[in-house]
């Protein structure tokens, strides 16, 4: 598919981007209702002195922004800081919500101990001392009885820094996120193998100078990466081409020059065919590759044979096709970026999927280049002290008996797995609802079943609260101090978060939950300072700055950044083994895995089934938003994305309920039938997060349905442990 870019295209994209939060604004009056505001009555009048600096915790993009208060002293409104390079002060969609997150109602207001049966919900409130010398003395008994190492952290969000140092100082490092093996990592650990570093995090894309842009499976436009949606959208203003795979029409493949709707599963297969037209046609960077890479000889012998014709037979994208896109990349190049998309655990194999895609962008001699990828700077500040941490028996690595030999981070799904096979005894979950982040939720149920201790820190209650021994709840991020937030990017920048209002209810901070309970379990002096403005101000002196000049700007920039590009006449030097960029890999070969991306054809749904795939949509983070109440308005639900053709084969009406049911015949929740021809007809899309069946999640209970509830066969990679979301079939129940 094919067509113009113009300025009115331009503008569409924008507006489904970025543009909702500007129209949640404009409507705040009719989005915020009683249930947002507490039917306290208050004027929206602005007092221009009640700022507070902030940084959006929505998702992790991190936006910095300043909180605006009204007479009353609530705040009533966010906006982006202007010289924040993450959001270059605007806001998307949820981060302009934010406020919703400080009013919900459903909030988690004091702590609780459970009564009942785990996954009963049933619980007493208590008080924080009571809480807290709870789970002290079970992590006491524990330890005495099984050891440390028998304890793990799952964490995900900036808070989760203090309580990796009370287990750090408790003595296990058992230290798990669900962002890797259920995400990020593939991709992590393929541009390691192929570049000796990583992308980052946000990605270091240099998409708004970009003249070509790749998307694979990328949901820009969608997932609402702030800064990445603005350059994406500069870019299309400028006349990049994009060229979008995807089984689906999505935001971002309306505005691209080619839209390859690709066969679920197979585009391993579509990227060594553009690998076999660049190097067979002499459209590679060769002075790059001459240079700078290492086993080119491999990589053209390995895939002589991946011709567009052979690729065409299993993808269903037209030869034609393949080459006139694979030309289009080597015109633009070095300025065109391949994107390394991000939840990229799709299959089982991923991290060679991901490493063709680093190859292909090696070839394209983009990184270290304008329009490719740029190196990223961040600062250093120093650590408040501490001393030292015990040593510790056992690391997670020890657990894996040989698997995962490139993980460099625990896979959650396998640190579950040693939990149902009794290993651990105890699990801290900060901020995330391992119900619906986790694959396989009855093993995540079995494994739960096997502790002596679950301790869940959140703001919100949610399915994994239900089955807590102890739930502690955390206040909003409009409420509290936190770590800073020190992230790369094109120049080195320390944004602060303070609190804009004291704490609703009960609800505590993670720096405050996390000093308490160091002094109860006898770990105090890990946590030596007094106050949490003693601790920032430590650290923010070491840069030459201060809390008190924080609190007044938001974010400061230091001097020096790296420079962002090779300069001219620079010989590159890779972090790798070779200090080149290795498209033929020996350290996979060594570890007994291919060397170069093979790629093997997938299982194919049977009869009358559908492959589930599943995406974001610009007004959620996944299950992380559905119950905030300006944000549940917009976007109340998922659909069921179905072809129209499949449609019509089961009678099916655009708005119809109707049920999924997978190869296991499990069947999820009702959801809304979307009959629509912007996805193939051999699958089925539904936005994640939804289909809660905590009853305290008052606008979100029994809204849309679960995809994680369906996906009960998961295929993992064997290089590092992630979870292929990918590998399930839905058939639809009228």
């Amino acid at each position: 598919m094919s067509g113009k870019i113009n300025r009115r295209d331009f503008i569409v994209i924008s507006s489904a981007a970025v543009g909702t939060g500007s129209a949640l604004l404009s409507n705040s009056g009719q989005a915020i209702t009683n249930h947002v505001l507490g039917n306290v009555e208050r004027s929206v009048a602005s007092d221009d002195s009640a700022t507070t600096p902030t940084f959006c915790e929505i998702c992790f993009w991190k936006c910095a922004g300043t909180v605006h208060k009204d007479k009353s002293g609530e705040p009533w409104k966010i906006i982006g800081h202007p010289d924040d390079l993450h959001c270059n002060g605007r806001l998307c969609t949820r981060g302009s919500a934010g406020v919703g997150a400080y009013t919900d109602q459903d909030r988690l207001k004091k702590p609780l101990l459970r009564v009942g049966k785990r996954g009963e919900q049933t619980f007493k409130e208590v008080s924080w001392d009571k809480a807290l010398q709870h789970i002290a003395d079970k992590m006491a008994s524990i330890k005495k009885e099984h050891g440390a190492e028998k304890a793990a952290l799952f964490t995900h969000g900036i808070g989760g820094g203090f309580f990796k140092t009370i287990f750090k100082a408790y003595g296990s490092k058992m230290l798990t996120h669900p962002s890797y093996a259920q995400c990020r990592g593939p991709r992590a650990e393929a541009f390691k193998l192929t570049f000796g570093e990583a992308v980052g995090s946000p990605e270091r894309t240099d998409m708004e100078n970009s003249k070509c842009i790749v998307l694979m499976g990328s949901h820009i436009g969608e997932n609402l990466h702030n800064a990445q949606v603005q350059t994406f959208s500069k870019a299309l203003e400028s006349g990049c081409q994009v060229i979008t795979v995807d089984p689906r029409y999505s935001v971002a493949a309306s505005k691209s020059k080619h839209w390859l709707p690709i066969k679920p599963g197979t585009d391993m297969a579509l990227v060594l065919a553009w690998i076999n037209v660049i190097i067979e046609e002499g459209l590679f960077d060769k002075k790059f590759v001459k240079e700078s890479c290492l086993g080119f000889d491999e990589l053209k012998e390995e895939t002589k044979d991946k011709t567009p014709e052979w690729a065409y037979l299993i993808t269903g994208i037209e030869p034609q096709v393949i080459r006139e896109t694979a030309r289009t990349m080597a015109r633009f190049a070095p300025a065109t970026c391949v994107h390394p998309s991000r939840h990229v655990a799709w299959y089982g194999d991923d991290t060679q999927r991901l490493r063709s895609i680093a190859i292909l962008n090696a070839l394209l001699g983009n990184w270290g280049q304008p329009g490719g990828f740029y190196f990223q700077s961040k600062a250093k500040v120093k650590k408040y002290p501490h001393p030292a941490y015990p040593k510790v028996k056992k690391r997670w690595y020890d657990l894996m008996n040989g698997e995962f030999p490139l993980a460099s981070s625990a896979p959650s799904s396998t640190i579950r797995d040693l939990t149902r096979d009794g290993h651990f005894k105890a699990w801290m979950v900060y901020a995330t609802n391992l119900m619906q982040s986790l694959p396989e939720q009855k093993k995540t149920i079995e494994a739960i079943n096997n502790l002596d201790l679950l301790v869940v820190i959140d703001t919100m209650p949610a399915e994994i609260t239900g089955y807590a021994d102890v739930v502690l709840p955390e206040c909003s991020y409009l409420e509290r101090y936190d770590e800073l937030r020190i992230t790369s990017g094109k120049r080195k920048q320390i944004a602060l978060r303070a609190p804009a209002v004291p704490p609703k209810w009960d609800s505590k901070p993670a720096w405050w939950i996390a000093k308490k309970l160091a002094d109860k379990m006898g770990l105090n002096e890990y946590f030596k300072w007094n106050t949490i403005e003693e601790y920032l101000d430590y650290r923010l002196q070491s840069v030459g700055s201060s809390l008190k000049e924080l609190q007044k700007k938001g974010v400061i920039e230091l001097d020096h950044p790296a420079p962002l590009y090779f300069q001219k006449g620079e010989r590159p030097v890779f972090n790798t083994a070779s200090g080149k960029v290795e498209l033929y890999s020996k350290r996979l070969e060594d570890l007994g895995f291919d060397p170069l991306p093979k790629f093997t054809m997938p299982e194919q749904p049977p009869q009358d089934f559908y492959r589930l795939i599943y995406g974001r949509a610009p007004a959620h983070t996944f299950g992380k938003t559905v119950n905030n109440p300006v944000l549940n308005q917009i976007m109340p639900e998922n659909e069921a994305w179905i072809n129209s053709n499949v449609a019509k084969q089961w009678n099916l009406q655009n708005g119809q309920s109707i049920k999924l049911k997978n190869s296991d015949g499990v069947i999820s929740e009702n959801i809304k039938v979307k009959v629509t021809e912007r996805i193939r007809n051999d699958a089925i899309y539904m936005v994640h997060g939804f289909g809660h069946t905590d009853r305290r999640l008052r606008l979100a209970f029994g809204k849309g349905a679960d995809d994680q509830q369906l996906i009960t066969r998961v295929k993992v990679d064997p290089i590092m442990g992630a979870t292929g979301f990918r590998t399930n079939f839905v058939t639809i129940v009228v």
